[in-house]
């Protein structure tokens, strides 16, 4: 005599459904049934560290991140990815005076906020008419994160960034690049944060530590938030850091 598999409750069925894009975000259609994936997650985060320099609190890429994350540990997760095959844009407005972030997958925004440019980088561009070079953003950066006790995510940063500057491929020695890494080293093996070297001790004199500068365009930027997210464990940029800086910077330069 056959027995009848136990039904699972009915609550437990449903707390197995994926989070998908029309349960967090104000979208219609297809896309709103689509479940959000570690892939979709990942695009939109690159979308907003390309264009704003790091991932926005609360934006649509942390919200992103956290369904992606339920979803995985639901076992609820697909390959698919929504976000790659429709595109994300992640586009600037200057609205009264304010401005305006607009983030879409395809052509549903997913999200708009106010942002404002990391305070340092803006005064370099109101000090002058000429466009931030790279030696500047890292300067900007010691201004807006000088406190900051220097990490590995740093230091790759900081190192692409000479790359960029001077067209070289390795670390110049005595050049800011190679004091980001002696620093990075020295404050793993430093218990106490205020013993550590900050990013302010590092990049004060970034301008003249390096034999060669050029103006920051947005391949620069996107090269250096590369090293830096590469490198950092939660895979997100600094706010107001060397990456936050050069994207600040870039935009900036593009809109002279």
């Amino acid at each position: 005599m056959s027995q009848k598999q136990p039904q699972r409750p009915q609550a437990e069925q449903q707390q197995q459904q994926p989070i998908k894009y029309g349960d967090v975000f104000q979208v219609s259609g297809e896309l709103a049934n689509k479940p959000i994936t570690p892939q979709d997650a990942a695009t939109m985060q690159t979308a907003e560290n390309v264009a704003l320099g790091h991932i926005q609190k609360g934006g649509p890429a942390a919200v992103m991140q956290s369904a992606a994350s339920v979803n995985r540990n639901r076992g609820a997760v697909t390959s698919g990815n929504v976000a790659g095959d429709q595109g994300v844009t992640v586009s600037e407005a200057e609205v009264a005076g304010h401005h305006i972030i607009t983030e879409a997958v395809g052509d549903q925004v997913v999200g708009q906020y106010v942002v404002g440019e990391p305070k340092s980088v803006a005064a370099l561009m109101k000090s002058g008419d000429d466009q931030v070079t790279i030696g500047e953003a890292l300067e900007a950066a010691a201004l807006s994160a000088g406190e900051k006790p220097v990490e590995q995510s740093d230091a790759a940063a900081i190192q692409a960034a000479e790359v960029r500057a001077t067209g070289l491929m390795q670390v110049i020695p005595g050049g800011v690049a190679a004091k980001a890494q002696g620093a990075a080293s020295q404050n793993a093996r430093t218990m106490r944060d205020e013993d550590k070297t900050k990013l302010g001790d590092v990049l004060a004199d970034a301008s003249t530590l390096l034999p060669k500068d050029k103006v920051v365009t947005r391949e620069d930027a996107e090269g250096v938030i590369g090293a830096e997210i590469r490198n950092q464990p939660e895979l997100v940029t600094y706010p107001g850091g060397v990456a936050a800086s050069m994207a600040a910077a870039a935009r900036l330069n593009q809109n002279k």
